[in-house]
């Protein structure tokens, strides 16, 4: 049961059409992957960022699990959280755990023989999902397209878009979008948006306001994510939800998060906050304070998770994140009718097409 040095392996895949949200803008999503090796078993873990973060991984964290036990999960995630110290744990620190993490549970279920959620223990066998894309730059028949594919094609029952157009400078086409994106989807479909913390407190609750006529019952970032009294505010005066969390890299930022009531769901990330290890506590930390939470991207590294937690709502079938798994790995889920089934294979279920993403392959 003693793991081999890691490997680390990193792919560059340009977006199908130019993308942005409230604040930034990209063509290209890069995963960086960590395999785990235990005798003739291989567990695999990914997260999104920089290929700064494979280097990171491969450089600090590698050599600290070599020879340890598989089976050890919380041992190696401690000792990769103190080994960063004066590194910094937000950021590349925290990708690179978090994918290692990822990658020793997959190994710990194969090695056991067993799913995932299984080896987590599972509280249901299907998961909810919810479409998730509209980037501020898709003209209207591009953005009717997708909300059409997910909500009349494969019956996924609530979706989000991006607004926030140009750090909040485009308001009136946001609110044009969201008109628009009611009308495709009708009016029995959950209709989510992200403003990625383009706005400031009392635009924010002026859009919030002007959404509700659209019934948006999902509003994420609607200030910065940083302002936990921005986000109280805009929580405390619209009846929407109001959500945030993506960016939680520690257990201590849940928590200050939750302590200022700042969000109606916490959104967690789990390769970002240091993998499912962490997932799980910050899961619990919601529930302990009467809290849903919504898994953030990578829709595939959380469907075993988030089977095993009584408090989830969902998760986030990203555009670029689905289209991205659903390339490098065999196994990848089939979200029609608005759920996943992540209870059956061994570990996550995904195997790595090496050969087929080569030409993608940047480290």
């Amino acid at each position: 049961m003693k793991l081999r040095l890691p490997v680390v392996s990193v792919y560059t895949v340009p977006t199908d059409a130019p993308e942005a949200d409230g604040t930034l803008a990209w063509n290209s999503t890069t995963v960086v992957l960590a395999e785990v090796t235990s005798g003739d078993t291989t567990g695999t873990g990914w997260t999104y960022g920089p290929a700064a973060i494979g280097d990171f991984l491969r450089d600090h964290l590698a050599p600290l699990l070599e020879g340890r036990n598989a089976l050890d999960i919380p041992a190696a995630h401690d000792a990769m959280s103190r080994a960063i110290r004066n590194a910094g744990r937000p950021g590349v620190a925290a990708c690179a755990i978090s994918a290692v993490d990822i990658a020793l549970w997959d190994l710990k279920a194969r090695l056991l023989e067993l799913p995932l959620a299984r080896l987590l223990g599972a509280c249901r066998e299907r998961v909810p999902v919810y479409g998730s894309g509209g980037f501020t730059t898709y003209h209207d028949k591009h953005l009717a397209a997708q909300l059409n594919g997910w909500v009349h094609g494969q019956h996924i029952p609530r979706v989000k878009i991006k607004i926030g157009e140009d750090w909040g400078h485009s308001v009136q086409r946001d609110v044009a979008r969201v008109e628009a994106a009611r009308e495709v989807i009708g009016p029995e479909a959950e209709l989510y948006v992200d403003a990625n913390g383009a706005y400031n407190r009392k635009q924010a609750v002026r859009v919030g306001r002007a959404l509700a006529e659209h019934d948006v019952g999902w509003f994420e970032e609607p200030v910065s994510s940083d302002d936990l009294a921005g986000l109280r505010l805009v929580r405390d005066t619209l009846s929407c939800d109001v959500t945030a969390g993506e960016y939680g890299y520690d257990l201590p930022y849940f928590a200050r998060m939750i302590g200022a009531g700042a969000v109606d769901c916490l959104q967690i990330d789990a390769t970002r906050c240091g993998g499912i290890t962490e997932f799980l506590r910050a899961a619990a930390l919601a529930q302990a304070h009467g809290l849903e939470v919504s898994a953030h991207c990578a829709p595939h590294a959380h469907a075993a998770v988030a089977a095993a937690i009584p408090n989830l709502r969902h998760i986030e079938w990203f555009h670029d994140h689905v289209r991205m798994e659903d390339m490098i790995f065999t196994g990848a889920l089939d979200p029609k009718g608005g759920t996943v089934a992540p209870t059956r294979g061994m570990g996550h279920g995904l195997t790595l097409r090496a050969q087929e993403v080569e030409e993608y392959q940047v480290a």
